[in-house]
């Protein structure tokens, strides 16, 4: 089993969700913590948890903010040393019909989906690549392999897919690992927080009761911290939180093969 005691981490989107599951199990791991949210009262209750276990500081960042990204990734090395784990977690839920689209829905969707997780990876990875160590985890979606009909949500995930993989190519000769965690349903209030401050893109009222239940169907928050260090554990190109995918995949891999 790896050993990480002593690593530092960076997770954005920390204090809540599914980085905040992962948080909690880099905690129990001995890693210290360096918590990024826009949420400063679940930054808070974060910390206040965290520190019993683990150092822990915490940023307030909107990860679309490449200016203070890394002024707050040279602040986060400068209290817990070199970040050696790199989680871009942060995202949110948008949705427009496709007669309702507009370019600020777009630039909003991808700036906070996509282009998060391209501030991430450009404040750490060049650290890394001169220390010759570390692994960068980026948060895509199942959405990000097998399309759904939400246009906004799919196109950014699809991205960071392809961005993790070809990142992956490209870095393991300087030492450094490359996952996308691409979850199912996980038991988080994402659509809500989206809901509170993303108002533009929240899904459709009556929409939300069925993605509320069907994101309580999957496995909770630390279930799947555990799952990302397992797959880390493995060095998985993917990382998933269920089999739930499987028969999406098989279905899109052979109707992919038919085309050829």
């Amino acid at each position: 089993m790896r050993d990480w005691t002593g690593s530092a981490a960076f997770v954005t989107g920390g204090a809540r969700g599914i980085g905040l599951g992962i948080a909690r199990a880099l905690a129990h791991r001995g890693v210290s913590l360096a918590l990024a949210d826009v949420d400063e009262e679940s930054l808070a209750r974060a910390e206040e948890d965290l520190s019993q276990v683990t150092a822990v500081e915490t940023y307030r960042l909107d990860v679309r903010d490449r200016e203070t990204f890394e002024q707050v990734a040279d602040q986060a090395e400068r209290a817990l040393g070199p970040v050696d784990l790199l989680f871009n977690n942060a995202g949110i839920v948008p949705y427009a019909t496709v007669t309702e689209l507009t370019y600020d829905k777009w630039d909003l969707a991808l700036a906070v989906n996509l282009t998060g997780v391209i501030n991430g990876i450009q404040a750490f990875l060049p650290r890394m690549i001169e220390r010759r160590t570390g692994y960068v985890v980026n948060t895509a979606s199942v959405a990000g392999l097998v399309s759904d009909p939400n246009l906004l949500y799919a196109t950014a995930k699809f991205a960071v897919v392809g961005l993790s993989e070809s990142l992956r190519l490209n870095v393991a000769e300087h030492g450094v690992d490359v996952s996308v965690l691409c979850p199912g349903p996980v038991d988080t209030d994402i659509v809500a927080n989206t809901s509170a401050s993303h108002a533009a893109v929240a899904l459709r009222d009556d929409y939300v009761p069925a993605v509320a239940a069907f994101l309580k169907s999957g496995p909770g928050i630390d279930a799947v911290g555990e799952m990302v260090l397992a797959g880390m554990e493995k060095r998985s190109p993917w990382i998933f939180t269920g089999y739930d995918a499987r028969p999406h995949l098989e279905k899109r891999t052979a109707a992919l093969l038919d085309c050829l």
